[in-house]
C-alpha cells in the first residue's frame, strides 16, 4: 500500500533473479527490507513461509498443490499458472499477540518474534480490510468516543493530520499536556489528561472507567518511560484498540473512516475470487 511503483517493480526483478542464480524449484521465501528508497535483502529461503496460505487465500491460487507439482515434475505451463493475478480486493495480515497472558510485559515490539498467530481482513478499501483484520484480532472498532493522544516529540508533526480526521469525524481528543499543547498550536482541541506520575485522575483511570475508545502512544527506541508502559498496559488489560506507531494510526484512522462511511459484509473467498 505504501511502497512506490518503480520499487515494486525492483522487487519481482530481484525475486525472479535470486530464484533462478539458487535454481530454486518450488517455493521461496525472502525477506526484503527498505531504506530512504532502497532495496536491501536480508535472507533468502528455499522453502514455504507461514506467509504462503495467505498469499493463496489472497489471489485464489493454491500455491502449496502447484509448488508440489513443480518440484514433481510439473511445468507451470502444464499448470496454466504463468501470470501473477491482481486481485481487485484488498488483504490485510495482523499478528495476533499474547501478551495480555503474561504479567508485566509491554506491548513495544522489538525484532524478536512475539506473535503466536496471525488474522486475516479482505474487503475492497484498504480501511475496511484493515477493519476486519482488528475485529479478527479481538479489537472493537469505535465509530465514536474518545482517543488518547501521547507521542514523542520526534513524531508530533506527524500526528497532527490524524487527529484532525479523527476530530472530523466527530471523536473527542485527549492528551498528556505537550501533544495537547502541540495540538492546539495547530488548531485542534485537545484536552488534558495527566500521566500516571503526575496524578489523579489519570489516563489509566480514564482507560478503567471506559472513557476511552482508542489509544495513540508512540516512543522512541527501545527504552521507554513508565508513564508510556502504563498506558499500554492499561490499554493491553481493558482491550482497548491501541497502536505505538504513526503508520499504525493513520492505518486506523483509515478503517474507523471506513466503517463510518462505507456498507460493508462478510463474504466467502469464492465471491472474492469471482469462482
Amino acid at each position: 500500500m505504501t511502497i512506490s511503483a518503480p520499487l515494486l517493480d525492483l522487487i519481482k526483478k530481484q525475486t525472479i533473479m535470486l530464484a533462478r542464480e539458487l535454481n530454486v524449484v518450488g517455493l521461496m521465501n525472502i525477506q526484503y527490507a527498505i531504506k530512504d528508497a532502497k532495496l536491501y535483502v536480508l535472507e533468502v529461503n528455499p522453502r514455504a513461509s507461514r506467509t504462503i496460505p495467505f498469499v493463496s487465500k489472497a489471489i485464489g491460487a493454491p500455491l502449496a498443490k502447484l509448488a508440489t507439482k513443480v518440484m514433481l515434475g510439473k511445468s507451470l505451463e502444464e499448470l496454466g499458472f504463468t501470470q501473477a493475478p491482481e486481485p481487485k480486493h484488498i488483504s490485510v495480515k495482523e499478528a495476533v499477540f499474547p501478551f495480555n497472558r503474561f504479567p508485566d510485559v509491554d506491548v513495544l515490539l522489538g525484532p524478536e518474534m512475539k506473535s503466536t498467530g496471525e488474522v486475516m481482513g479482505i474487503d475492497k478499501s484498504f480501511g475496511l480490510a484493515f477493519a476486519k483484520s482488528q475485529m479478527a484480532a479481538g479489537f472493537k472498532i469505535p465509530a465514536e468516543g474518545t482517543i488518547f493522544i501521547s507521542v514523542n516529540d520526534y513524531y508530533k508533526d506527524k500526528i497532527v493530520a490524524v487527529a484532525e480526521s479523527f476530530q472530523k469525524m466527530g471523536f473527542k481528543i485527549l492528551a498528556t499536556k505537550g501533544t495537547a499543547k502541540y495540538l492546539k498550536d495547530h488548531g485542534i482541541e485537545a484536552g488534558i489528561v495527566f500521566k500516571v506520575s503526575e496524578g489523579r485522575p489519570h489516563i489509566v483511570d480514564y482507560i478503567k472507567n471506559g472513557d476511552i475508545q482508542m489509544v495513540i502512544n508512540t516512543s522512541i527506541g527501545r527504552k521507554s518511560s513508565r508513564d508510556a508502559y502504563h498506558i499500554r498496559r492499561g490499554a493491553l488489560i481493558y482491550n482497548i484498540l491501541y497502536t505505538t506507531t504513526i503508520a499504525g494510526a493513520r492505518a486506523l484512522c483509515e478503517a474507523v473512516s471506513a466503517i463510518k462511511k462505507e456498507s460493508w459484509q462478510v463474504c466467502s473467498l469464492q465471491e472474492y475470487q469471482n469462482i
